[in-house]
């Protein structure tokens, strides 16, 4: 295979798998290879060509999904400068542009570029084996995103449980105005208190 083959082979390759990550955020692993290539504008003959068996491409298509939402998050050296003291809020401003992004109607409306953590679940959930290799990439992709969220002593991950728990719902109610509700509700509880737990109640006996 000449250089220009083997150029256009990887790019094909580059183009399904990332056709593959954002068809199965959108529509689960379920989609068949023949959508999928169809999609990609590729013939479906081309597809083992390329890789070993469907359950190959989840696993790119899994951890494409994360590398991209890891460079879409990185903030650019340039963009960190600034006096110590313009800094001292930044984190904070930072976590709450982060739910505010991530419990959004536009998140809820277009799964497909969104995050993997929820857009994968319910299907390694439902298959475990995909969900055994998946797992090293999937898990370090949760903790990474709760680690975006942390304060203080709260390590994120009960904010990420709200905020992934909390777009489920909204999606699959997304035609009733208590899918809108949801989002809002998560949101506040987030946002409030600052660390997405409930503050102490005072007594007042």
């Amino acid at each position: 295979m000449g250089r220009a083959s083997q150029a256009q082979a990887q790019e094909n390759r580059q183009r399904v798998v990332a056709t593959a990550s954002r068809m199965f955020r959108e529509k689960g692993t379920a989609v068949s290879v023949a959508d999928l290539m169809k999609a990609a504008g590729l013939t479906h003959g081309g597809f083992y060509k390329q890789f070993g068996s469907k359950e190959d491409l989840v696993d790119e298509a899994i951890a494409h999904a994360f590398d991209e939402q890891a460079a879409h998050s990185a903030v650019a050296p340039e963009e960190q400068a600034g006096e110590p003291e313009e800094q001292a809020g930044e984190p904070e401003a930072a976590r709450r542009s982060l739910i505010e992004d991530y419990l959004s109607v536009w998140h809820r409306d277009h799964p497909g570029e969104g995050c993997p953590v929820s857009g994968f679940a319910a299907d390694l959930g439902r298959e475990p084996g995909q969900a055994a290799r998946a797992q090293d990439v999937y898990i370090n992709g949760v903790r990474n995103r709760a680690a975006r969220l942390a304060t203080g002593d709260d390590d994120g991950m009960a904010q990420l449980c709200t905020m992934v728990g909390a777009l489920v719902l909204a999606r699959a109610t997304r035609d009733n105005p208590i899918s809108e509700e949801l989002l809002q509700a998560a949101r506040a509880s987030l946002t409030e208190s600052g660390t997405g737990q409930s503050e102490p109640q005072q007594r007042t006996d």
